[in-house]
């Protein structure tokens, strides 16, 4: 079911948390809201569940008025980075426990259970107590127990956040195919990079109560509306005046037209990648270092090593963005730049 939000704004005291926020979330997409802690993705969240009221701004959810509704009249379900499971509660009454204060039918309400908890691998723990699961069975058992009255939407704040980078990994992979098999309109708050442009259908980039980018995680980092953008998804380093990703450099062993001089100030081997600090001509301290990324064997035989002279220059159609400029907070002006075919972007 789609989500309209229209100028959505929210504050607390003299802190601005939601600025004017304006966004489409399309009916079955999986849309990751992503920005640094306090940028205001929760808050927006608990908006669109009715567990925050905004000071100005409307939220439709399938075309119908929800800004005045309360949480339970919208249909949604929430799950939070914390469980909030019923600790005196089996596994399978945790998950029925909404469809029995919305008195169905016994009978539905075991089908309904039995069906959600082999979508989400725990029918053999349906006997256990929550204290009894691991991290990552708590968290599909809540999945499970939000998705139990078959909400319109399926809002999750964070939920992987207090699991360990492996059960991460793990359970970012299947909420995938869970939605896959499902098809309910879902959006989740996160701030691990990563988890956004793997899970996500769509990405909402917000930073300081606004919105700066909106695009599927393949627009968004190859195509980067400012610095911002740029710099939260993916590696950046500066050549020149410019933000470029360390893998789209090319690294010269002879002098370039265009290209910037430097020198290998340290190399450091990561896997089959080496990851090289080259000091610009005249640059003072390691504080201007131009970071560039390269396979171990193409720089082997380059000849690179400490010491080792060189000319970098953007790859031949790499996205380069101007660095921000003025106060903290305010976007250049400046449109991004492709390299085009041929040509060497000036830094």
């Amino acid at each position: 079911m789609s989500i309209e939000v229209r100028g959505i704004t929210k504050g607390y005291g003299d802190f601005v948390a939601l600025d004017d926020v304006n966004v489409s979330i399309p009916t079955g997409q999986l849309t990751a809201l992503l920005g640094p802690s306090g940028g205001g993705k929760s808050t927006l969240l608990r908006i669109i569940a009715g567990l925050e009221v905004a000071d100005a701004g409307s939220v439709q959810i399938e075309g119908v008025d929800a800004t005045s509704l309360p949480p339970q009249r919208r249909n949604v379900g929430f799950v939070f980075q914390h469980y909030a499971a019923f600790k005196h509660m089996t596994v399978a009454k945790n998950v029925a426990f909404g469809l029995e204060i919305r008195k169905r039918p016994k009978p539905e309400i075991k089908q309904r259970v039995d069906e959600l908890l082999e979508l989400v691998h725990l029918s053999q723990f349906a006997h256990r107590l929550p204290s009894q699961l691991s991290g990552g069975q708590r968290q599909r058992m809540a999945l499970a127990r939000a998705l139990a009255v078959e909400p319109k939407v399926l809002l999750l704040d964070e939920p992987f956040g207090a699991l360990d980078a492996k059960v991460r990994k793990e359970l970012r992979d299947w909420l995938r195919r869970l939605h896959d098999e499902v098809h309910v309109t879902t959006v989740f708050v996160t701030h691990d990079q990563e988890e956004a442009l793997e899970v996500a259908d769509e990405i909402v980039v917000i930073n300081e109560g606004r919105i700066e980018q909106v695009g599927t995680p393949e627009q968004l980092y190859d195509e980067p509306a400012n610095d911002f953008v740029m710099g939260f998804l993916g590696e950046v380093t500066t050549l020149g005046d410019h933000l470029i990703r360390p893998h789209d450099i090319t690294v010269h062993t002879t002098e370039q037209a265009g290209a910037v001089r430097g020198e290998i100030v340290r190399a450091l081997r990561i896997g089959f990648e080496v990851r090289l600090f080259v000091r610009p001509a005249g640059a003072a301290d390691e504080g201007a270092d131009v970071v560039v990324t390269l396979t171990r064997t193409f720089a082997r035989s380059l000849g690179l090593e400490v010491g080792t002279a060189v000319w970098l220059a953007p790859e031949t159609g790499a996205r380069v963005v101007p660095v921000r400029r003025g106060s903290a907070g305010v976007l250049s002006d400046e449109t991004p730049v492709s390299t085009e075919k041929g040509a060497t972007a000036a830094v």
